[in-house]
C-alpha cells in the first residue's frame, strides 16, 4: 500500500474531477447545490484537516507501534484478512460515528463537517482539524491490539474514507439492491439532514448493516426532503469560525461564573442539537 499520508492525495484528482462533474451537472439541472464561497471553505478545511493529520499520525506512529508489540495475533498481510481489516475498521468507524453526535468532546470536532447548509462532493471535503485533539485515533486501538500492523490500520482508514467521499451528493438517486448493504448517497443526505426525524442516524462508513443491527437506520422520505445543515442558526463560510464553532461554545460556558453544568458535563453531555435558533451567533 501506498504511505498513509498519500492515499487520499493520491486520490485527489479522482475527487475534484467529481467535483466539477457535479457541479456542471446542478448547472444545467438549475439546482442551487454549489455556492464558491462554501466550496472554498470546504476546500481549505480539507488541507488544513490533512496538515493536522500528518502531524498527528508523524507524532502518534511511535507510540502505535509501541503499542503494537503486546498485540494478542500476529496477523500475516493476507487478502483474508485485509477483508476482516476493513470490517472491523467499519465497525468501530460506526461506533467513533455515533458517538461524536452523542458526546459532545468528539461532535466539536465532527460538527464542523454538518454545518453546511449544502449538500455536494465538496461537503466531504468540509472536515476539522481538531479530530486528532479530540481523540478520533481512539478507535483505531483496537485493530493494532488485535495484531494489525499501525501503517495498514491508517491505510485502511483512510480507504474508507476516501469511499465517503462518494455519498456526498443529492445528484445519485437509490441504487437498488446497494442500499440494504452499503452506504449510499440516500443514506448519507439522511445523515446530514437537520429535520427532526432524520437527526443522529444513518452513521454508517461503508456498511449501512450496522446502522440496521444496531436501531439507527432511517431511510431517506419522498415526503420528508432533506434540510441540511446543523440545527443552531449558523452559516458561516470562514474555516476558522467553522472550525472553532463548538470548542469556542464550551469554553465560554466553562468560563461563566452563572453556569449551571459541571466541567464534565459541558464536555462530555450529549450535545444540544435540537435547540434550533438558541445558540449564541458566531462572526463570520
Amino acid at each position: 500500500m501506498p504511505p498513509v499520508e498519500l492515499i487520499l492525495l493520491l486520490l485527489s484528482p479522482v475527487f475534484l474531477l467529481c467535483v466539477v462533474l457535479e457541479w456542471r451537472y446542478a448547472v444545467i439541472r438549475q439546482q442551487n447545490w454549489y455556492q464558491w464561497r462554501d466550496t472554498l471553505a470546504n476546500a481549505m478545511l480539507a488541507l488544513l484537516h490533512q496538515g493536522a493529520d500528518m502531524l498527528a499520525l508523524l507524532l502518534l506512529m511511535p507510540f502505535f507501534y509501541w503499542l503494537h508489540q503486546y498485540s494478542l495475533f500476529s496477523i500475516e498481510l493476507t487478502a483474508f484478512n485485509l477483508l476482516l481489516a476493513f470490517i472491523l475498521q467499519d465497525f468501530l468507524y460506526y461506533w467513533f460515528h455515533r458517538g461524536s453526535h452523542h458526546i459532545r468532546w468528539l461532535w466539536a470536532s465532527h460538527v464542523a463537517h454538518h454545518s453546511s447548509r449544502l449538500m455536494n462532493f465538496s461537503t466531504a471535503f468540509r472536515q476539522s482539524l481538531t479530530y486528532p485533539l479530540s481523540g478520533m485515533w481512539l478507535f483505531w486501538l483496537p485493530m493494532i491490539l488485535v495484531g494489525y500492523d499501525p501503517t495498514l490500520v491508517f491505510a485502511v482508514v483512510a480507504l474508507n474514507l476516501a469511499f465517503q467521499f462518494f455519498v456526498h451528493t443529492q445528484a445519485i438517486g437509490r441504487l437498488g439492491v446497494l442500499e440494504h448493504i452499503f452506504n449510499t448517497p440516500s443514506h448519507h443526505r439522511v445523515h446530514h439532514a437537520c429535520n427532526e426525524i432524520y437527526i443522529d442516524r444513518n452513521f454508517a462508513g461503508v456498511l449501512i448493516i450496522w446502522d440496521k443491527l444496531f436501531g439507527t437506520f432511517v431511510p431517506e422520505q419522498t415526503d420528508e426532503p432533506c434540510r441540511y445543515g446543523i440545527t443552531d442558526d449558523f452559516n458561516s463560510t470562514n474555516p476558522i469560525t467553522i472550525t472553532f464553532y463548538e470548542w469556542r461554545r464550551m469554553w465560554s460556558e466553562a468560563r461563566s461564573k452563572q453556569r449551571r453544568q459541571s466541567l464534565w458535563q459541558i464536555l462530555f453531555k450529549m450535545p444540544a442539537k435540537l435547540n434550533a435558533g438558541t445558540s449564541e451567533k458566531m462572526p463570520e
